[in-house]
């Protein structure tokens, strides 16, 4: 199973996103969508994990702030700020976060932790990146998918 894993679209759904999220079976959202359109445009049918992120405005009112769902036999829990990930991860494989606007994909204590950085418009001259996850008998590789490098001011 490949699994789509993105996060701070604030909004901006760019092609190269969409096109990489049709080869994917599932999508998991780490916040700060921006509108609901994005959610229809990535579902396009296929299962979709989202939690509200702190710049979701009214519209996402009913969209919870974090996520506890198991997919290709993996246990994820979703949120979109690392500091409210919840103290018990007991039998946790994955926590998704984003905020920080920047890429991290760490393994502590045997869990994934992976921040899939922005897709959306350009924040604090970081890298435009997403993720794909694989999941093939209960065993996982993360690719982290580079969208757009980023170009620092000079000084």
């Amino acid at each position: 199973m490949k699994i789509a894993v993105l996060s701070d679209t604030h909004g901006r759904l760019r092609p190269e996103v969409l096109k990489i999220v049709e080869g994917c079976d599932a999508v998991i959202h780490g916040g700060d969508i921006g509108d609901r359109k994005i959610l229809d445009s990535l579902s396009m049918g296929r299962p979709i994990y989202a939690v509200r992120g702190n710049c979701d405005g009214e519209w996402a009112r009913g969209i919870a702030p974090l996520q506890r769902f198991c997919l290709a036999g993996l246990t994820f829990v979703v949120v979109h700020d690392r500091k409210d990930v919840p103290w018990n991860l007991a039998g946790v494989d994955v926590v998704v976060f984003g905020h920080s606007h920047k890429y991290l994909e760490e393994v502590r204590d045997g869990r994934l932790w992976l921040n899939p950085g922005s897709c959306g418009s350009r924040r604090f001259y970081l890298d435009i990146t997403m993720a794909v996850l694989t999941v093939e008998k209960g065993a996982y590789q993360v690719e982290r998918i580079l969208l757009e490098k980023s170009d620092p001011p000079r000084q």
